[in-house]
């Protein structure tokens, strides 16, 4: 199968849309899953008590807001190298959801810090450097917003997110840099996991169930991106006449 193929919008729009509904599955079953290991199979931290079960949301949550990122950092290069109107499109689809997630990481995080630390929000270096990592997402939306031609605005929220991206490492490594109340990794690729096995599958789970809820929504969005950008291609004009779309 040659990839290249897929590489313009009018031939990634049909098999996009054919991927969805396997994603959408996909998604379903392992947050299902995910859901039952977390809180009816993981046992009760010693510690926190029944409270910790939050991080089923929220470190997959953060995961995602950072992986997102990166995903988009890389499909802006490419976009920048070879002038590729798709890598522009999947990043501007990416921006919301990895906005999504990144809101739902401090959210759950607030929820989580009020027992621990006795206030819904610090100045965290790990808190706040995932703050900053929300307001690149608003900015970047902003500015592909602010600008009328797609193109112009797609090299402009480029450049912005190329920058951004060194962000990520900052907010991954910020609790080894500094003096942090936000507790380390509790898995690492480098060492055993600090936690149950139990729990570390409802977090993976977790964490996949968002990679497929990821793919599928941003693979909607991004058909809807493309027929905005194609409306007066030829293509688009037949599958109007055909009644594909609406």
């Amino acid at each position: 199968m040659n990839l290249y193929y897929y590489a313009a919008p009018s031939t990634f729009y049909p098999l996009a849309g054919k991927l969805i509904p396997w994603f959408a599955a996909l998604a379903l079953i392992l947050a299902t899953t995910g859901l039952y290991i977390s809180f009816f199979v993981a046992p009760t931290d010693f510690q926190q008590g029944e409270g910790y079960r939050i991080i089923f949301i929220h470190v997959p949550a953060a995961w995602m807001s950072m992986f997102i990122y990166v995903i988009m950092a890389f499909w802006s290069a490419i976009g920048l190298a070879w002038n590729t109107r798709l890598s522009f499109i999947m990043a501007r689809a990416l921006a919301p959801t990895g906005a999504m997630f990144t809101f739902v990481a401090l959210w759950t995080g607030a929820f989580w810090g009020k027992p621990m630390w006795g206030a819904w929000w610090v100045w965290d270096a790990r808190l706040t450097s995932e703050l900053i990592l929300f307001f690149l997402y608003v900015g970047y939306m902003a500015l592909q917003a602010a600008i009328d031609d797609p193109r112009r605005a797609d090299r402009a929220g480029a450049l912005l997110n190329l920058v951004g991206v060194i962000n990520v490492p900052i907010i991954y490594f910020s609790v080894q840099w500094w003096n942090t109340l936000h507790q380390g990794a509790s898995v690492s690729i480098t060492r055993a996991p600090s936690m149950a096995t139990t729990m570390l599958w409802g977090m993976l789970v977790m964490a996949l169930a968002f990679w497929m809820y990821s793919i599928a929504v941003v693979l909607h969005r991004l058909r809807s991106i493309i027929l905005d950008r194609e409306r007066r291609t030829e293509w688009v004009r037949e599958l109007l006449r055909e009644g594909k779309i609406k």
